[in-house]
């Protein structure tokens, strides 16, 4: 079901507060097609760092770029305002793919022209841009075109900066050009991942680490391990001297990272960095991504081994028997092939991880570290074969591990499953049947660790090891953990891989529609225009003047908070900070909470509708705009999150705040704040 976070990427501020931001530039252009038909062209140039959004954003997604233009009897509009391609990524915030723009963005408007005369175009755009860490209230912004009486082709161009708190008018300016000298309007604007998207951005250091530590994995299961006396046999005949077989060893370790290193750019070049950002967000790739897992995960668990055809593996070893640095090439190949059943899927399950990141040397980057990993022992066991007195001996324990690893995958399937419902707002796999299918999976692995199941692989055994009962005991202790996520638990270990809390049955957990009611000085009946804030329950108003009319009645200081639907910052501050023991008391019992939501598309009620003091002429058709503009003029900031602490007659108590995640630092701010109303 829909829950309230609607738009949860547009607010994130981690700024100092009083900062206006002013990062766009527009400028219109128009571009002669024919002699009856024009292209209206609106040119957006924004700082480094900030981008807008795409005209076409799924419902209940961020505010879109829109524009409109009025009619007159000059001109006749063709079709839709068209865009460049732009970037597209698959927000796990707003759960939906979004596409947005950076650096510059180029819209087209086609028109056909019925006058004859020289005539002028009237037009406006509405607007939100957001950089690494904030996002601006909607801003509007007229737009003036000049359509000539000329021949050839003519761009009229004029840019103007735009200010998010005064309302100014593009203007053009005619300047005639030649057509060589018309500009190229490429047709794919170049961006970079923004920051706010680093949920699903996966950090190029993460990556490596876990490639790293799944190579490791991967040297414990039944097909790698045996290999290394082998290896080192082999290294130990070959060699002629000590000096020698140090040398081949760390050829051998080379040629693994390698190998590896290669099939790592392999799918970087195939793919490119375009369209392994579409592997992370395209719905078709994760639903793909999902049965591989699973696949990998079942051939984990013994139901049948993944293995490349026999013939390459003989002739591999042939080439190995030619000695020389070539032929120890081709020894670490073979060891590629030949270990492929143990490897084959981690190996495709960080390959799948790595593209779903969508960076295009994320791929090279898995590959080297989990190469690596798998390289070094081989190399130094090669390099000092004495050290092979200290490995433990093969047997069943080798299954074991890769049991835990099919098991693993099994898990990390549902994740990419759940980025497709999440994209396609299904709701099939919501955070309560994913947190149930976990619970299921590691309760499971429990219950092998600890002996009570076998699977196909196992060895018989009257007794299970320290070391298995110890990873079993930790597989339950997981187990139990996840359940009160049932119930509402934000389970802040796992929360990047279940869908949000919103996104659920029940922000309060199975089985409860609520928790706690409303007791104030023996009233139980809600104040006027408040409510009850899920799923703790603070009482808040989102009227600016029934709240500060409540604060009057019970004397209690005012927290404004300046936030909106989109705001990710908000929703943290919520989770993290407002929810903590030191924190929640105070904003249950020590001040009244108004929250005014900037984003708030609501129109303003008939006859309440008030002139802009920002934009003079306009009148503000939202009450966002109300809250965004009383933000702006009475506290000089229009980002969010944005709190401050207000007496009864609306003096500030202490300065107002932004994102503060420092729990002992805000509740320091709200401290000092009620002890100044209390003077």
């Amino acid at each position: 079901m829909k829950k309230i976070f609607v738009f949860l990427s547009l607010f994130a501020v981690t700024i100092g507060f009083s900062q206006i931001h002013d990062p766009v530039k527009w400028s219109t252009s128009v571009e002669k097609i024919s002699e009856t038909e024009y292209n209206l062209l609106i040119n957006a140039s924004l700082e480094k760092n900030w981008h807008l959004y795409s005209q076409n954003v799924p419902e209940d997604g961020p505010i879109p770029t829109s524009f409109s233009f009025e009619t007159t009897n000059d001109f006749e509009i063709i079709g839709k305002t068209s865009e460049e391609k732009g970037h597209t990524v698959n927000d796990p915030v707003f759960e939906m793919k979004i596409k947005y723009f950076e650096n510059k963005a180029t819209f087209k408007q086609r028109i056909k022209v019925i006058s004859k005369k020289s005539f002028d175009i009237k037009g406006a755009v509405e607007f939100m841009v957001c950089d690494d860490a904030n996002c601006l209230p909607p801003t509007d912004v007229d737009l003036s075109f000049t359509i000539p009486v000329s021949n050839g082709v003519n761009f009229l161009a004029n840019s103007v900066e735009v200010s998010n708190t005064a309302d100014k008018t593009v203007d053009s300016v005619e300047v005639n050009i030649s057509e060589s000298e018309v500009p190229e309007i490429s047709e794919t604007t170049k961006v970079s991942e923004i920051k706010t998207t680093k949920s699903k951005d996966k950090g190029l250091l993460t990556i490596f680490i876990i490639a790293f530590f799944s190579g490791f994995a991967a040297l414990l299961t039944p097909c790698v391990f045996p290999m290394i006396p082998m290896t080192v046999s082999f290294f130990t005949k070959q060699s002629k001297s000590r000096a020698m077989g140090i040398r081949n060893a760390i050829i051998y370790g080379a040629s693994i990272v390698i190998i590896y290193v290669v099939l790592g750019l392999l799918v970087s070049f195939i793919f490119g960095a375009d369209a392994l950002n579409a592997l992370s967000t395209n719905v078709w790739f994760n639903i793909i991504f999902f049965l591989l897992l699973v696949i990998f995960a079942i051939s984990f668990l013994g139901a049948f081994e993944i293995v490349l055809p026999s013939s390459w593996g003989t002739k591999v070893d042939a080439q190995a028997d030619r000695g020389g640095i070539i032929g120890i090439f081709f020894m670490a190949l073979a060891l590629a092939i030949v270990s492929f059943s143990c490897t084959g899927p981690i190996v495709g399950t960080l390959l799948v991880e790595a593209a779903a990141g969508g960076n295009q040397i994320g791929p090279i980057v898995g590959m080297l570290g989990f190469s690596l990993a798998l390289a070094i022992p081989f190399a130094l066991f090669a390099a000092f074969p004495g050290w092979l007195n200290s490995l433990p001996k093969s047997g069943g324990w080798l299954n074991t591990v890769k049991v835990v690893l099919g098991f693993l995958e099994l898990a990390l399937a549902f994740k990419f499953l759940s980025n497709a419902d999440l994209v396609l707002q299904l709701h099939w796999l919501e955070r309560e049947v994913f947190l149930a299918i976990w619970i299921a999976i590691f309760g499971t692995l429990a219950l092998y660790l600890f002996g009570k199941i076998q699977l196909p692989h196992d060895s018989p055994s009257s007794h299970i090891s320290v070391g298995r009962l110890s990873l079993g005991l930790l597989s339950l202790t997981f187990t139990i953990y996840m359940i009160p996520g049932l119930w509402g638990a934000p389970l802040n270990l796992i929360s990047a891989f279940p869908p949000a809390q919103h996104y659920a049955e029940s922000p309060y957990g199975v089985g409860f529609a609520k928790a706690g009611s409303f007791s104030e000085n023996g009233h139980t009946e809600l104040p006027d225009g408040a409510h009850l804030m899920p799923p703790h329950n603070i009482l808040a108003f989102n009227d600016y003047d029934k709240g500060l009319a409540y604060a009057k009645l019970v004397n209690k200081p005012i927290m404004l908070d300046f936030t909106g639907h989109a705001c990710v910052n908000c929703r943290k501050m919520e989770q993290n900070v407002w929810a903590k023991d030191e924190i929640l008391p105070i904003l249950k019992n020590d001040v009244v909470l108004i929250s005014l939501y900037v984003d708030d598309k609501r129109p303003l009620p008939k006859g309440e509708e008030i002139e802009s003091k920002l934009r003079p002429g306009k009148k503000l058709k939202y009450i966002g705009q109300k809250w965004s503009e009383f933000q702006t003029i009475k506290y000089g900031a229009n980002a969010q999150p944005f709190y401050v602490l207000l007496n009864t007659n609306e003096e500030k108590l202490n300065e107002p705040v932004a994102y503060t995640p420092d729990v002992s630092e805000y509740h320091n701010w709200l401290k000092s704040g009620i002890s100044n109303f209390n003077k």
